[in-house]
């Protein structure tokens, strides 16, 4: 195996004894235990890596670790995976890669003639483009532009994810300096303790830099204080695993990438903290220039890190460019590598004069007032544009193929403002760092703006026995190891460099593209909020969420607006911290099994069946229709809509919501929630009830039945059960809590066969039952216990399609053999099971409500045509006042109407806008269904049209997609308006 071009003879944390081989872009290249794939690339001389979302422009290697914006590849083979970040990539024997976003390849990429046009891409253009022609012309393009790696097309092989749940006295984020020194202070307390590292190694910044700890590499500090925690049985130590959620009540989540298991791929951990130790360290942050983008252009820090840890020269010649204190120490470091240090270029007039002399006694040039202006190359780093900042025309050139940035620090305070806590700007070190911590938490090391050494160690020690104090352990702080003098850290801030009259991008955000330019264009379009630029220009929201770039964009848009950037304030700072594969979370439970179908005691049955399911509200699956052989959907439709109307259906209501509502309190409890009266209805007898929410406007509405003195069974709509037990569960603990009431929830206690139908009699009869279905005896809206088949049943009659119907309840178990009884005594009457397609078409035959059709959320029940549902007597009831000022406020308002088609074979899709003339404008109400009706012969629609009660017979205009259709204004019922088919 041939040496690396760009490896060093000696150092790193490296195992040169263990060569391994590995492809990228279908090269062959090699490297040793412990590399990375960014550091097995650099030491092989490959710089590209890939391209940039928007513009295609080439991307290297920017950072060493998470604070990389565009060093993403693609795993190929076995392990096919998108979007892995190079630099956190562990190399193996026989890992494969290649680059993201580019066609067909890193070099020549056809995508990059996006860089021709991109002054028509300006940030927000999607905004204000692809209004015409009409938008399916662009969403093909859009979807294949979207995205940067490939989606895997199979699950990983001979790997699987697992969960695990954890509790520990004392959680510490990070095993740098701060984070040993906090854990091992409360692990010798005897705190249970648990050490989250997501460095590949322990030691942090400490395997980056050069340093002594008691007159020995600090390295072996970092090896013998993490051999006495893996000694420690109350100590679990999870390295290359991050912490990626701090959620209340100190509940964290960490995803553990290399398991000692090797079969398993990842694994997360919910973890229950007593205290929480952050020491999460800091990130470098670049400078913002012309074509700072280039490939070669890197962080010093990370410079400093691929020498240190990884015996890698990252390039040949070098410029620095800095405006602070610690980018001198990375220059010596790459001098001592063997990288010629071409100058260091300091945007102070006035640095440290004994940092600079340190430069001079190596023979390296310090030009002071100086920023870097461009970065030429095609396209890795060829050379850089040089001036001073006080004459930016007056420019020298450089060659050299290795530009290093140090804009300063960023402490990474996100976990803690995860956790409810706030940011504040320093002047003093241009950043923010952390202030108010509401939960139990304690910072140690860079993440509190502490830089140097001693302050992390000192600190360290201090939080991990405070932690460990305050979780009920005797603890002192440890006696830190002695280190050289701590300096100190000056910083001038510099947020740009632009020089007047150049049209060339300078890059705030190298992942997403996002240009000095597109801020300022958001200002000049209004946009002063940094939760707005956020949004218009997409800064930040790319795979690394702005670890690198968020400040400097805060920085830019306060000296655009001439403020200070701690008035600027942060963007929100969300979960996950770093990017989490799907299948740690969904661990053993993959597929369906992440987020559960609810099932019927008759699902099997319809799926054997042949049913199309549907997921239904409250994630039910449900079926649509029973397509015979040969049919079409409309056809089978068709066919059970005949059947309901003229012989028999049958079709499974179990997903129905369902509540027992028990007490003296009962009646003033419903009175309460309803708008209409519950008092005077009789044991056995339902009543139709409308429930709104507090502004007013309808939340659901269902049948409720007295089954008892004190005794009530509530039914809700299928996807308004859960917000309908929440509200219910919400007045009763928490409003009124006088009350004398409780609520069950027995959805899936009861199963539902519903047979509807002018037959419907005649099947329960031929299946056999003890209750008397004589109209008389049992008339509509009343319920009756008794047998079915031999199973102990209730029965109610109710409706949902118009006609006949007996909605036949029984314990769960039963199901199945309930349904399996009434469709083999259904057989000589011709039943047909019924999807809910078919039930759609049979409401809207006879104008009955559906929640997310006619109850948009914005209806209230004078909207709908059923003001007599509100009670004008009743003292109370949820959302009164809000109906009561909305309706004397004497607007007009949408209201519920049905149409009439000229043409009666015409559809509509649901959702189209009804304008005036049929011209585009503002919408006055939309068509919330259009149905084909077999029992009229033609189509029936519903929906909301402004002032629409006193326009019946009117003429109005319809623009479903690419037409206008015309249709007459009717009443919103088309079948058996009198009712006497469901009553009889």
């Amino acid at each position: 195996m041939s040496a690396e071009a760009m490896r060093l003879s000696q150092g790193g944390v490296i195992d040169r004894s263990r060569p391994l081989r590995f492809r990228f872009n279908g090269a062959e290249l090699s490297g040793f235990a412990g590399d990375t794939l960014a550091s097995a690339l650099l030491a092989n001389d490959v710089h590209l890596v890939g391209r940039s979302f928007k513009y295609h422009r080439p991307r290297g290697i920017l950072g060493a670790g998470y604070e990389d914006t565009g060093a993403l590849v693609q795993l190929v083979g076995t392990e096919d995976a998108p979007n892995r970040l190079a630099t956190r990539l562990p190399l193996r024997e026989g890992l494969a890669a290649k680059s993201v976003n580019c066609w067909p390849g890193p070099r020549f990429d056809l995508g990059a003639a996006a860089q021709l046009v991109a002054r028509l891409l300006p940030a927000g253009f999607y905004y204000k483009t692809f209004m015409w022609p009409h938008w399916h012309a662009f969403e093909p393009f859009i979807r294949r532009a979207a995205g940067l790696g490939t989606a895997p097309r199979r699950a990983p092989v001979d790997l699987h994810y697992e969960n695990r749940n954890h509790h520990c006295d004392v959680l510490v984020a990070g095993a740098g300096p701060a984070g040993l020194m906090a854990a091992l202070t409360a692990a010798r307390a005897g705190a249970r303790v648990l050490l989250v590292d997501d460095g590949l190694a322990p030691g942090g910044r400490l395997l980056a830099e050069c340093t002594m700890l008691d007159d020995r590499p600090a390295l072996e500090w970092v090896a013998r204080t993490v051999a006495e925690l893996d000694a420690m049985p109350g100590v679990v130590r999870l390295q290359d695993a991050s912490v990626w959620a701090y959620h209340e009540h100190n509940f964290l989540n960490v995803v553990e990438r290399s398991p000692r298991q090797k079969w398993i791929a990842q694994r997360n951990w919910k973890i229950r903290a007593g205290q929480v130790v952050l020491a999460t360290g800091a990130l470098e942050r670049p400078l913002v220039f012309p074509n700072n983008d280039r490939p070669g252009v890197m962080l010093a820090s990370a410079a400093q890190c691929f020498v240190n840890a990884y015996a890698v020269r990252p390039g040949r010649r070098a410029v620095l460019f800095t405006n602070n204190d610690s980018a001198y120490a990375a220059v010596l470091d790459l001098a001592d590598a063997g990288v010629e240090i071409m100058a260091l270029v300091d945007a102070r007039t006035d640095p440290p004069a004994e940092l600079v002399a340190r430069l001079g006694g190596r023979g390296i040039e310090a030009l002071a007032g100086h920023a870097v202006v461009d970065v030429g190359g095609a396209p890795r780093v060829h050379d850089v544009d040089v001036a001073p900042l006080a004459d930016l025309s007056a420019r020298r050139r450089i060659p050299c193929d290795l530009v290093c940035l140090s804009g300063g620090w960023n402490p990474t305070v996100h976990l803690l403002s995860q956790s409810g806590g706030r940011p504040r700007w320093a002047e003093s070190l241009q950043t923010f760092v952390p202030d108010a911590m509401p939960q139990r938490t304690h910072l140690a090391g860079a993440v509190t703006g502490a830089f140097d050494l001693a302050s992390c160690l000192r600190q360290g020690a201090a939080a991990g026995a405070t932690a460990a104090l305050a979780a009920g352990f005797a603890a002192t702080p440890l006696a830190c190891p002695a280190q050289a003098p701590a300096e100190p850290y000056r910083i001038t801030p510099l947020w740009f460099v632009a020089p007047p009259g150049r049209r060339t991008k300078a890059f705030v955000d190298l992942q997403s593209d996002v240009t000095l330019d597109d801020l300022r264009l958001a200002i000049r379009e209004g946009f002063s909020a940094i939760e707005h630029v956020k949004r218009f220009t997409t800064a930040g929201m790319g795979v690394d969420q702005g670890k690198t770039g968020n400040v400097n964009v805060i920085g830019a848009v306060a000296d655009v607006l001439g403020r200070r950037p701690g008035d600027i304030g942060t963007t929100t700072f969300r979960p996950p911290y770093v990017p989490v594969e799907f299948g740690a979370i969904a661990a053993k439970r993959p597929g369906p099994l992440v987020f559960l179908y609810r099932r019927t005691p008759m699902t099997k049955w319809h799926e054997k069946a042949g049913a199309v399911m549907y997921e239904a509200g409250a994630r039910w699956r449900r079926p649509g229709y029973y397509p015979r052989s040969g049919e079409t959907m409309q056809q089978a439709i068709d066919r059970e809509c005949c059947a309901v109307r003229k012989a028999v259906g049958i079709y499974d209501g179990s997903p129905l919501g369902k509540f027992e509502i028990a007490g003296p309190d009962a009646v003033r409890f419903l009175d309460l929630m309803y708008t209409n009266a519950w008092g005077d209805l009789a044991v056995g007898h339902g009543r139709y009830g409308m429930m709104l929410s507090d502004d007013g406007l309808v939340l659901d509405d269902g049948v409720s039945f007295r089954t008892g003195e004190d005794r009530w069974l509530m039914m809700s709509s299928t996807g308004g059960a859960d917000a309908v037990y929440q509200r219910l569960e919400q007045y009763t603990q928490l409003e009124w809590p006088e009350l004398r009431v409780v609520v069950t929830p027995v959805t899936t206690q009861w199963a539902n066969a519903t047979v509807c139908g002018p037959l419907a009699r005649e099947v329960l009869r031929k299946a056999g039952t003890d209750v008397d279905l004589d109209p008389r005896a049992f008339p509509f809206m009343t319920f009756r216990e008794g047998k079915v088949a031999g199973l102990p049943t209730r029965i109610y009659r109710v409706t949902y399609t118009g006609e006949l119907s007996f909605e036949v309840n029984v314990a769960g178990r039963h199901g199945l053999a309930l349904w399996q009884a009434l469709m083999d005594a259904g057989r000589e009457f011709g039943i047909e099971p019924v999807g809910s397609e078919a039930n759609h078409v049979l409401r809207v035959e006879k104008g009955f409500l559906s929640l997310g059709h006619e109850v948009d959320g914005t209806t209230d029940p004078y909207d709908l045509g059923m003001g007599w549902i509100v009670g004008k007597s009743k003292s109370d009831f949820i959302g009164k006042r809000a109906l009561q000022i909305r309706r004397g406020q004497g607007t007009a308002r949408r209201e519920l109407v049905g149409f009439q088609f000229d043409d009666g074979t015409t559809l509509v899709p649901e959702g189209s806008p009804i304008t005036p003339g049929g011209a585009q404008g503002d919408s006055e109400g939309y068509v919330s269904a259009c149905v084909w009706s077999e029992a009229l012969g033609r189509t029936a629609a519903l929906g909301l049209l402004l002032d629409g009660r006193r326009r019946f017979g009117e003429r109005i205009w319809i623009r479903p997609p690419g037409r206008v259709v015309a249709a007459t204004v009717v009443k919103p019922a088309f079948y058996d308006l009198g009712g006497q088919r469901m009553r009889g």
